[in-house]
């Protein structure tokens, strides 16, 4: 898989401790629809790091072997650009007989992805944080996802078999 930076144990990003892998590439649509410069996203810093190749083997061995993380959160710039490299890896991870929460942080509205969240919703439990950020909106704590969000127009959701 192709990434851009892996926290092994994170407890920021979902409810249970997790490993955080940031991947992706981005638009910046959040920017663009906002009218704010690129250069205020959280993410344009990360958007400059060249991504590296990390097997999908290594990284399922090293979250099975770390007995604190219970869940993968993939963020980053925009996961959904790399949808393959996802379903390949959450794929693997459950021919390896784990079933823990898989998070994806997306900045689309379920109606922009239907087609992938029909590859993803037979792997089972996979929850999604939609939405994108909008510069002035009030953050707000989500119950699914048991983080503070950005905005109010973002939220959690575990997406069902289709």
């Amino acid at each position: 898989m192709y990434l851009k930076d892996i926290l092994f144990e994170d407890f920021v990003n979902y409810k249970d401790a997790c490993m955080t892998i940031f991947t992706g590439d981005c638009s910046f649509k959040c920017c663009i629809e906002a009218g704010q410069p690129v250069s205020m996203c959280q993410n344009s810093e990360l958007a400059q790091v060249e991504h590296i190749y990390v097997s999908d083997d290594t990284i399922i061995k090293r979250y099975l072997d770390n007995p604190i993380t219970h869940a993968i959160v993939f963020q980053g710039l925009e996961p959904m650009t790399r949808i393959d490299d996802i379903v390949e890896f959450v794929t693997k991870l459950r021919e390896a007989r784990c079933y823990d929460t898989i998070v994806i942080y997306t900045g689309f509205y379920p109606e922009e992805i239907e087609e992938e969240l029909y590859r993803l919703a037979p792997l089972g439990n996979i929850v999604f944080k939609f939405g994108r950020y909008i510069p002035g909106h009030k953050p707000h704590y989500d119950e699914v996802l048991g983080v503070n969000l950005a905005s109010d127009n973002q939220w959690g959701e575990e997406i069902e078999l289709i």
